[in-house]
């Protein structure tokens, strides 16, 4: 609710009046002569919402149901249909009343009669914005909007099974999982293989609307990601403001948006592309589709992982020879099959470019290649005809004012420090502690 409590200066207030009236020269041990209290009731305080004195009014609440319009609910609500009509009339400019969403709430303010006749009508289509239709004089409508309060904090966590439940046993928004796994890291850290121990600092910002109604989390500035004992630092950072373009940057400017290499092998050739209608001669024109992309290159050719990511698959199986599967995220996984020899291990984080493997000719195969297979949400797909993230490099006129941006974020995030170690450095018994905030507010 966006109420505002407000006191006016000049209100009668509670005054308590001490008169004492002594005699000129009295005795200390004598009392006061006189005692009188004189009482001043105090007016109650008003109650600020959309603009207007709550209190002035009969207010009803409700929400916009399948089938509502605003003329229905104006007409249930005593007011006829001329008025209605010539209401719409002069609000059209502001507001189509047409646009009226499902369950979406609106307030009326009525008469403080018998009538309980509506005065102003107030929809919100979200939880910041509200429209006042108001036809209690003359009828005009306008758009405003709610306080809106940031508050940064900040906060730290170490996992023991994943990342939802650390933030969860803290009282932190699950949105913060969300944006780390899914927006910040979601091409550098697999967040279904975290490991017990990994452990995160975040500064981020919450959002209030009236200073009282929490949001969720606005933003992450800038995080801290411990992985298998190597850290990741990610800042926030607007490389086109005009277009609003925000992306994450390391600590020495690499997006870490990563896109995926385009092929698993350097210096090779497509010998066969993705083709669910493909017929061979070899076995009687019958269609056998292919479900991967095949790059021809000499065996003993290293072959590179195309994305960070952890391996789920590492060993040799019919048709397949020797291969090695990798999962990404969760939507992402590849593929490499006919190596010669495998070097990736079952449960090993890799990261893109590293060595996985040697081209082969192991499994069915008429030559020396590995067959290159990419599945998004299970499935398998041809990787060049998906959208996948661009990893755009910050331009070099950026990277300087970059380098400068983050410079005191890194100095305050490399100061939040780690509960265990707090406690380690102390030499007390550790406790559990629910949040771990230093807050900073600025209203928008």
């Amino acid at each position: 609710m966006d109420r505002q409590r407000n006191s006016r200066l000049g209100n009668r207030c509670l005054v308590i009046l001490l008169i004492v009236l002594c005699a000129y020269g009295c005795k200390e041990d004598e009392k006061p002569a006189v005692e009188e209290l004189v009482e001043v009731i105090e007016e109650p305080e008003e109650i600020i919402e959309f603009g207007f004195n709550i209190e002035d009014y009969i207010v009803k609440r409700d929400t916009i149901k399948r089938g509502d319009s605003f003329g229905e609910i104006l007409e249930r609500n005593n007011v006829g249909y001329p008025k209605i009509f010539h209401i719409a009339e002069k609000a059209k400019d502001t507001f189509d009343i047409r646009r009226l969403q499902v369950g979406k709430p609106y307030t009326l303010l009525c008469s403080k009669d018998s009538l309980q006749t509506p005065r102003c009508f107030i929809y919100q289509p979200n939880l910041v914005d509200y429209v006042v239709i108001n036809f209690q004089d003359s009828i005009h409508a306008y758009t405003s909007r709610k306080p809106v309060t940031y508050v940064e904090k900040t906060a730290t966590g170490i996992i023991n099974s994943n990342i939802s439940e650390t933030l969860e046993e803290q009282g932190l928004s699950p949105r913060l999982a969300y944006k780390m796994a899914d927006e910040i890291y979601a091409w550098t850290i697999d967040f279904r293989r975290l490991q017990k121990g990994d452990r995160f600092k975040v500064i981020y910002t919450d959002k209030y609307i009236d200073d009282s109604i929490y949001v969720g989390v606005h933003d992450v500035k800038a995080a801290y990601f411990e992985h298998n004992k190597e850290p990741f630092y990610a800042f926030e950072f607007v490389t086109d403001s005009t277009k609003g373009i925000i992306d994450y940057f390391s600590e020495d400017a690499k997006n870490l948006r990563r896109a995926f290499l385009k092929a698993p092998v350097k210096f090779s050739r497509i010998s066969s592309r993705y083709n669910l209608k493909r017929r061979i001669a070899v076995y009687g024109f019958k269609l056998r589709p292919h479900k991967g992309t095949d790059f021809a290159a000499p065996i003993g050719t290293p072959i590179m992982a195309t994305a960070n990511g952890t391996v789920t698959e590492s060993r040799r199986k019919g048709g397949n020879g020797n291969y090695v599967k990798i999962r990404h995220n969760a939507t992402y996984e590849t593929q490499y099959l006919h190596m010669r020899k495998r070097k990736a291990k079952v449960g090993e984080f890799v990261k893109q470019g590293d060595v996985i493997g040697w081209v082969g000719m192991t499994g069915n195969t008429g030559g020396p290649h590995v067959c290159y297979r990419f599945w998004k949400n299970g499935k398998q797909v041809d990787p060049f005809k998906q959208k996948l993230p661009e990893a755009k490099p910050i331009s070099d006129s950026l990277k300087v004012k970059y380098l400068d941006f983050i410079q005191p974020i890194k100095t305050k995030l490399d100061n939040i420090h780690f509960l265990e170690d707090v406690f380690e450095e102390q030499n007390q018994p550790e406790q559990i502690i629910k949040q771990n905030n230093n807050l900073i507010s600025f209203n928008h």
